[in-house]
């Protein structure tokens, strides 16, 4: 399950974790050579062995991967090294933050292979180019099966439900200021509920019980009754997670259930879309083009969905059958435009610690 806590370190330590990789690495030097290409990412980065070695036997490149933490420091790590980058590419920031490095000008343009496979509606930069997306995945409120079965209680189907009596003290979600779902369940609720209507229904969670931790990890394994990692230690039935986390419970279960123990809320969802970008100033931008390019290869799209849990952006990409058997596809989830997203984050994340935190 640890593939599957994806940008879910609390910040504080992805800040430290960063700061101690820039200390060792001084900076980008270590893409100075020029068989090596460095990608910056957050904790939960993850690709097979097999598919890593045939693109470095290929492109002739060794790839060396920085993994620090959550998203959100991470990119906030990018921005402050902007120039003088730890790395030759950057992935793992969402539509949710894309906005600030685009601004910053973190990234630099290149406009990778592959591209021509992958929707319009996913390409957050046309024209220019700067970032590649790379995947998808929907956040969205996950339940217990047997913990409800036991309790002969309906699960909740809409963020709506998750207000109602019956499931006081039930849900735990991530803290929006530093978990990249977090700050997703809370963007769910302001496509839902509209900019004048979001912060009435987060005083309706705070007075029925909802529970913030400081990460995924936290929220999952620690809060999660369904968590197969967390053995069952917490009492929460409700959790923020992803459409994708069913999977996961079933993985290396030698026996698999015809459905999978967890499930997931689906008028609760919110899409996020992950996107991986040539770092401005890199010193390998030759190898950083190749890696970008091979991001959207046909072989790491198909082999992404079992390594981090999420969906492919190339249309030509197959799903493995544990995927598609067990996880949720989600037709219709919540989404908010990056504009507004750019222009109201940092407000509306400080508006909702007031309500949810303090």
């Amino acid at each position: 399950m640890k593939k599957h806590a994806r940008r879910a370190a609390a910040a504080t330590t992805a800040v430290l974790t960063l700061a101690l990789l820039a200390t060792a690495c001084g900076g980008s030097g270590d893409s100075g050579d020029a068989k090596t290409v460095t990608l910056v990412t957050h904790d939960s980065f993850a690709v097979s062995k097999p598919v890593l070695k045939d693109f470095e036997k290929r492109s002739g490149y060794k790839v060396k991967v920085l993994r620090g933490g959550d998203a959100g420091a991470a990119v906030n790590q990018a921005v402050l090294n902007k120039g003088n980058p730890q790395g030759d590419v950057f992935f793992g920031v969402d539509n949710t933050l894309l906005s600030r490095p685009l601004d910053k000008g973190v990234f630099a343009p290149y406009k990778a292979k592959g591209l021509d496979k992958v929707p319009q509606r996913l390409q957050a930069d046309p024209g220019k180019h700067r970032v590649t997306p790379v995947d998808t995945g929907d956040v969205c409120v996950n339940y217990d099966r047997k913990w409800f079965a036991d309790k002969k209680l309906d699960p909740p189907r809409t963020l709506k439900d998750l207000t109602k009596p019956r499931y006081k003290d039930l849900l735990v979600t991530e803290d929006a200021a530093a978990s990249s779902p977090g700050l997703a369940f809370l963007l769910a609720s302001v496509a839902e509920f509209g900019e004048d209507g979001w912060q009435g229904y987060w005083k309706k969670l705070r007075a029925n019980g909802v529970e913030v931790a400081s990460s995924w990890e936290q929220a999952y394994n620690d809060r999660f009754t369904g968590s197969r990692e967390g053995k069952g230690k917490g009492d929460k039935p409700l959790v923020v997670s992803y459409a994708s986390s069913p999977p996961a419970e079933v993985m290396g279960v030698e026996d698999p259930p015809e459905k999978a123990p967890t499930g997931v809320a689906k008028g609760t969802c919110f899409r996020q879309t992950e996107y991986a970008g040539l770092l401005s100033g890199a010193e390998n931008t030759k190898g950083g083009k190749a890696l970008l390019d091979f991001l959207l290869s046909k072989r790491f799209q198909e082999d992404l969905p079992l390594q981090m849990f999420v969906s492919p952006v190339r249309e030509d990409a197959r799903l493995p059958k544990l995927f598609s058997k067990y996880g949720e596809t989600i037709d219709d989830p919540a989404t908010v435009a990056p504009k507004k997203i750019a222009e109201h984050r940092e407000q509306w994340i400080k508006t909702w610690t007031s309500l949810a935190v303090k």
